[in-house]
């Protein structure tokens, strides 16, 4: 478990460290060292926020786990209230003034996954039915994804509500009970699309971005210059040309982009390997966690940040349409660090009250029998 945490918590800095460079060499041109000062403070609450969560019994959240998820939807609500929610290029995801807001949804994935992780714990032995397995969770999860869909924010529902299907399935959840609410989830994402014009537009524009290289189109196509002039190496950090308007997410959402065009191949590769390295200790923490709701968190929020990842990566290099999700503990942003912190923390904290492995002295009179008498039992 030691070389997990170890492991876990220097990628993790790699990824963070990579972050703050490429953010200083893609805002300075425009913002100075804004962002970068901006980004540093926010690293050092969260940073506060995951040793917190390391410190605290994750145990003890099965005390606070509905004034968790009735606070989520709360705050969730607040985005809707005038002057208190604060509205951007057409969607209600923040609340707060000025060059301060917090997005709640990103709070309310964490909640979600430890009332899920709770209560899969508490009815294990129920869940392969239909109203324990399927009914009650869609009834916890419904009011959380529902408030993010209305914002509008797809790639935040469309995430969790894939995180929340793994840990259903992994607690026992049969997948013909799984399979309904799913398939009306898809039918219901795939009605509202059809009367969505911008949502439209951008798929069209992932399927045929030539014919909208002056509009929906042109993050997409920029990205894909970008990490392809980079070539193997990349043209050097600074060097990049996408941060001089042609990428005006280059910072946030396209930050992958910036990676190819400056540091390479070798470097988007290294991220990549970063982020799988992370879900290899995430799913060792959550098979060896002391319970199985330890087991089954650790492995929610496992799949909150590595499915995440693999979402911006996809955008970033036109293989998923544009969802605008931020690459973890690498683009700027404030509300996402923050969650991806207290998700660590929380990776921590069950990783420390593991169950110590515990192996058995072979007997003295069945050692020469028995080949298997020195493994671990």
């Amino acid at each position: 478990m030691k070389v997990a945490v170890t492991t876990l918590a220097s990628t993790i800095a790699a990824l963070l460290g990579l972050g703050l460079v490429m953010l200083y060499s893609s805002s300075m041109t425009k913002y100075g060292t804004h962002d970068l000062i901006m980004q540093l403070v926010w690293v050092g609450l969260g940073f506060g926020l995951c040793v917190t969560a390391t410190v605290v019994n994750y145990q003890e959240l099965k005390k606070i786990q509905w004034l968790m998820y009735g606070f989520s939807v709360f705050i969730l609500v607040l985005v809707f209230v005038p002057f208190i929610g604060h509205a951007s290029h057409g969607a209600h995801r923040w609340i707060g003034r000025s060059a301060f807001t917090v997005q709640p949804s990103e709070f309310a994935k964490i909640a979600l996954i430890i009332v899920l992780a709770w209560y899969a714990d508490r009815y294990q032995r129920q869940m392969h039915t239909w109203i324990r397995g399927m009914l009650f969770p869609v009834l916890i999860i419904g009011p959380v994804l529902g408030l993010i869909y209305i914002e509008p924010d797809r790639g935040q529902t469309i995430l969790l509500s894939s995180v929340c299907g793994g840990m259903l399935l992994v607690s026992g959840v049969r997948w013909r009970c799984l399979s309904l609410p799913a398939l009306l989830g898809a039918a219901g994402l795939g009605f509202s699309l059809l009367h969505d014009h911008m949502r439209q537009g951008r798929i069209q524009a992932w399927l045929h971005p030539a014919a909208h290289a002056d509009g929906a189109a042109r993050q997409a196509l920029e990205a894909m210059y970008g990490l392809g002039s980079g070539g193997w190496t990349g043209l050097g950090l600074g060097n990049g040309l996408r941060k001089f308007g042609y990428l005006p997410e280059i910072h946030t959402d396209f930050i992958f982009a910036n990676i190819g065009e400056e540091l390479g191949v070798v470097a988007t590769l290294l991220v990549v390997v970063g982020f799988v390295i992370i879900a290899l200790c995430g799913i060792y923490i959550s098979l060896h966690a002391r319970d199985t709701f330890g087991s089954l968190l650790a492995l929610g929020l496992t799949l909150l940040i590595c499915l995440q990842a693999a979402i911006n990566i996809g955008v970033v290099t036109s293989a998923l349409p544009n969802k605008g999700l931020p690459l973890p503990f690498i683009s700027y942003g404030g509300s996402n660090l923050l969650a991806m912190f207290t998700a660590l923390g929380f990776l921590f904290s069950i990783a420390r009250q593991a169950e110590p492995v515990v192996r058995i002295a072979p007997s003295p009179n069945l050692a020469d029998d028995n080949p298997f008498a020195a493994k671990a039992a």
